[in-house]
């Protein structure tokens, strides 16, 4: 099992309070917080090396494009990529999947083809999808989910068509925690000739991930939400696919030559990454990898299935607060969105700040399914490797002392109006 104890030394902000109580952080599905080996990494680059990469043939340039370079090679190994330049560095998972609408859905969509989906997406694997659909004349279809949370594959091989191009579904929910069976998914779509993205976002911070195994043709995913730092992201695009994509954005690094009336584009993965890249992040992003592959994925797994178990025990002891999501943890990662029927999630966002808790509140960029669970909003805490069974305990407690609360204020209104 991971040493939390230890882990939680290298992380600074974890050292602080909030409002005079120690920082509980439980946000982790929108960010993560950052290790001192990834912060020096940022400041070493900067302070030592700092230059553009592939055009200097000076020594800080040669050594700004090593290091940017390897880090490709970490993210690479890290996936089980068949090879670094499957691997294109972007801002985030949202343009990931962005690029591979423009780049591949834009010119193999037509009238009548048909992509399917999930009803459990981020709106960043949804909304791209219905523009390309809107404006190919292509059809938008879903996997439904079940009333546990898990998706409702019963019905796939009817969803999956000979007129199937693309599916393209979540590895794991960032609003229900649910862990989708990608691989399942991508072998029966595959058998029809569609191509398979998967949004990564969620899970490859979390659990061990290979593209391989998934049989996936793109994953998108964020160093942001995995110790890593903003504005550095990553597309792997599987290499027998990679003819049938067109540039995305270009000039800089993308060409190969250029003449007045025409142009050629460079090799893979630099066609897909014009002008000059986020070079400090990607390194820093190494850095990261680097911590992570030092503690181990299957670790780090463990450490939030049994953290996430532990959760999900204490939340049943709050009788009117609903929790949304499978409950079998072999099949959940650690978030767990939940309800009070009486209290809007962001008023218990903010009394649990005032506990020194972060949490987030709201529709969780999944508007859809949030609407499809009956309510506005939902309350979420999301763990991840430095957090401990003390701060679930910190939460539960801050939240039994918000319902009582606002039961109490509930209760001077009611008398109030009928005096």
């Amino acid at each position: 099992m991971l040493n939390v104890k230890r882990i939680r030394e290298d992380f600074p902000v974890l050292q602080r309070k909030v409002y005079g109580k120690p920082l509980v952080y439980l946000d982790n599905a929108a960010t993560s917080q950052k290790p001192r080996q990834v912060i020096e990494a940022l400041r070493e680059y900067y302070e030592s090396y700092n230059a553009n990469v592939h055009r200097a043939v000076h020594a800080l340039g040669m050594e700004a494009t090593d290091r940017y370079e390897a880090a490709r090679r970490k993210v690479s190994q890290f996936i089980g990529a068949p090879n670094p330049e499957c691997i294109v560095f972007t801002r985030n998972t949202t343009e990931a999947l962005n690029l591979v609408s423009y780049a591949w859905a834009q010119h193999h969509l037509g009238p009548g083809d048909e992509v399917l989906t999930t009803r459990m997406e981020h709106h960043s694997n949804l909304v791209p999808w219905q523009r390309a659909c809107q404006e190919r004349g292509a059809t938008l279809k879903f996997i439904p989910h079940a009333e546990d949370g898990c998706l409702d594959l019963s019905g796939l091989d009817s969803l999956i068509t000979e007129r199937t191009k693309l599916v393209t579904v979540t590895h794991m929910s960032n609003v229900l925690g649910t862990i989708n069976p990608v691989g399942l998914i991508a072998r029966q779509a595959h058998a029809r000739g569609a191509v398979v993205v998967v949004d990564g976002a969620q899970s490859v911070p979390h659990l061990p991930v290979n593209v391989q195994e998934l049989d996936c043709d793109f994953l998108a995913f964020s160093a942001h939400k995995m110790l890593g730092p903003t504005g550095i992201g990553v597309l792997y695009i599987r290499p027998e696919i990679t003819d049938q994509l067109e540039p995305f954005l270009r000039g800089g690094e993308m060409v190969r030559e250029v003449w007045y009336d025409h142009a050629t584009w460079n090799d893979m993965p630099y066609r897909f990454e014009a002008g000059t890249p986020n070079i400090a992040d990607a390194i820093a992003f190494g850095a990261a990898i680097d911590y992570l592959s030092a503690l181990g994925m299957e670790q780090v797994r463990q450490h939030e299935m049994a953290l996430t178990s532990y959760a999900l025990k204490r939340f049943r002891e709050l009788e009117e607060v609903q929790v949304f999501g499978p409950g079998d943890v072999t099949v959940r990662g650690g978030v767990v969105s939940f309800h009070h029927p009486q209290v809007h999630p962001h008023d218990l966002g903010t009394f649990l700040d005032r506990e020194g808790v972060a949490i987030r509140a709201g529709h969780h960029c999944a508007m859809p399914l949030v609407r499809s669970l009956g309510v506005v909003a939902t309350a979420r805490a999301s763990f991840y490797l430095y957090n401990t069974e003390e701060e679930v305990d910190v939460l539960i407690a801050a939240l039994q002392k918000a319902t009582r609360y606002f039961a109490r204020a509930t209760e001077r209104v009611t008398q109030a109006k009928r005096a």
